[in-house]
């Protein structure tokens, strides 16, 4: 796999299933906090928004003014903890119906974002429920794969055939080429969202320009 994707291959990381482009990044320094998961666990789900943070040379950071935390994962055995959670409902609307689609679906994670007026990522929530799969996975690689699918808004088909991470001298780390997406993704010469597929092309400069 190469170290470096070309222009189309960037397309179609946001190009959504209904054949729109969007490429949104955060708009404000993010404020991680994670429920559900033991001591043990969440220096390792910090460290991986920390990793991010400094890959795209965005700040991570101890409290939003408007919400306290910004980026909010829920980790529960089942769906229906989550309709237990004191005021979730407010942040999360129909979490009920929600909750009882992914219940059907037998889905294990699903993120919500919301954004700013000018379109930046302004908060993300990340639900997971730890089934057999989820559950086998070691935490650091659970942390680095939610933390790189939440540092930008990519489309719901990116990762369908190829998940961001990959294997490297026996451990798990960010893919190089996604890697790079998320640098270029973040230069602050580049607007905090885009609905334009030619964003793609500016991407891609910035990937293979010299550093």
């Amino acid at each position: 796999m190469s170290d470096t994707l070309d222009a189309d291959a960037i397309a179609a990381l946001f190009t959504r299933s209904d054949g729109s482009y969007l490429c949104a990044r955060w708009g404000r320094p993010v404020v991680p906090v994670v429920f559900g998961v033991g001591d043990a666990s969440l220096p390792v789900f910090k460290g991986a928004f920390e990793a991010l943070g400094q890959l795209s040379g965005h700040p991570v950071a101890e409290t939003d003014p408007e919400l306290g935390a910004n980026l909010m994962v829920f980790m529960v055995r089942d769906w229906a903890e989550l309709a237990e959670v004191p005021g979730l409902e407010r942040l999360i609307p129909d979490l009920v119906a929600l909750l009882d689609r992914l219940t059907a679906a037998e889905a294990n994670q699903y993120r919500i974002f919301r954004f700013d007026a000018a379109g930046g990522i302004k908060a993300a929530f990340v639900l997971l429920r730890l089934d057999a799969h989820l559950a086998a996975v070691p935490a650091e690689v659970l942390a680095l794969a939610q933390a790189t699918q939440t540092w930008l808004l990519w489309s719901d088909t990116a990762f369908a055939d190829a998940a961001p991470l990959a294997q490297a001298g026996g451990r798990v780390i960010l893919r190089p080429d996604i890697a790079g997406v998320i640098r270029a993704a973040y230069d602050p010469v580049l607007p905090v969202a885009a609905t334009d597929p030619a964003h793609a092309l500016r991407l891609a400069a910035r990937i293979t320009a010299p550093q």
